[in-house]
C-alpha cells in the first residue's frame, strides 16, 4: 500500500512542489494538503495519513504547536518538521514536540523520498551529527536537573543499555555504536528497541532529547558524570 502523505505548508508553490515530486513515486501517495496547522488537525479528522510534512512558521497555528496536538493523539502518523535554516528553534522545539526529524526545505528530491520512506518504517531521519549540534546550541534552555536522572524509567535500562543511551546521545549512528562497543549491528539496533520501549519514546531523536534533559549527557556531547 501506497505511503500516505500530507503536505502542511502556507506557501502554494512549495506545496506544487513536493507533491510533483512526490506524485512521481510509485509508493506515495499525497492524500491531503493544509495551509496551516490548524487545517492540518481538522483535515486529518477525516483523513488517514502516515507521513505528514510540516512545515514551522505559518498562520493561526504553527508547525511545533500543530505537531505536538497530532503526535499526542492516538495512532499519530509520523511528523517531518520542514525548516529553512540548519539550526533553527522551530526545529528543535519540533523535536521535542514529538516530530520524528527534520529536514531542510532545500533537500534534493532523493533525500526527501528516503526520509519519507524511513519515518514512515519507524526510524528517525535527522543525522546524528546535525541532532548534537541542535541539542548543544540549545540545551541550556532545557530545564536544569541535578546529577541524578529525573526519568524514573532510566532506571530500567540495564548497564549496557545505558551504555548504548549515551552513544545515541552523543550523535552515534548504529554502526559508529557497534564499532565502539564491539557489537554487531543487529545486537545494537535491539538494545536501541529495547530503550525505545521501556522508556516509552517513539525514536532515537526523543532518546536524544530525553538524555540532554535529564542530564545524562551535556552540552558538548559529554556523558555526565
Amino acid at each position: 500500500m501506497a505511503i500516505r502523505v500530507m503536505l502542511v505548508d502556507d506557501q502554494v508553490l512549495l506545496r506544487t512542489g513536493f507533491r510533483m515530486v512526490l506524485a512521481a513515486q510509485p509508493d506515495m501517495e499525497v492524500v491531503a494538503e493544509a495551509g496551516d496547522g490548524a487545517e492540518a488537525i481538522e483535515t486529518l479528522r477525516s483523513t488517514a495519513v502516515d507521513v505528514v510534512l510540516m512545515d514551522v512558521r505559518m498562520p493561526r497555528l504553527d508547525g511545533v504547536e500543530a505537531t505536538r496536538r497530532i503526535c499526542g493523539g492516538p495512532d499519530a502518523p509520523k511528523v517531518l518538521i520542514l525548516t529553512t535554516f540548519d539550526l533553527d528553534e522551530y526545529a528543535f522545539s519540533g523535536l521535542k514536540a514529538g516530530a520524528s526529524g527534520f529536514m531542510l526545505k532545500d533537500v534534493p528530491p532523493g533525500e526527501l523520498l528516503a526520509a519519507i520512506r524511513s519515518v514512515h518504517s519507524g526510524d528517525a531521519v535527522v543525522a546524528p551529527s546535525t541532532t548534537r549540534r541542535l541539542l548543544d546550541r540549545f540545551s541550556p534552555l532545557l530545564p536544569s536537573s541535578g546529577d541524578e536522572p529525573r526519568h524514573k524509567d532510566i532506571g530500567k535500562l540495564t548497564e549496557r543499555e545505558r551504555e548504548v543511551m549515551l552513544l545515541v546521545a552523543q550523535g552515534m549512528s548504529n554502526g559508529e555504536i557497534a564499532a565502539r562497543l564491539v557489537l554487531s549491528e543487529a545486537t545494537v539496533k535491539t538494545h536501541v528497541g529495547r530503550i525505545l520501549t521501556k522508556l516509552n519514546l517513539r525514536d532515537r531523536v526523543q532518546v536524544v532529547v530525553l538524555a540532554y534533559e535529564t542530564g545524562l549527557v551535556r552540552a558538548g556531547g559529554g556523558g555526565a558524570g
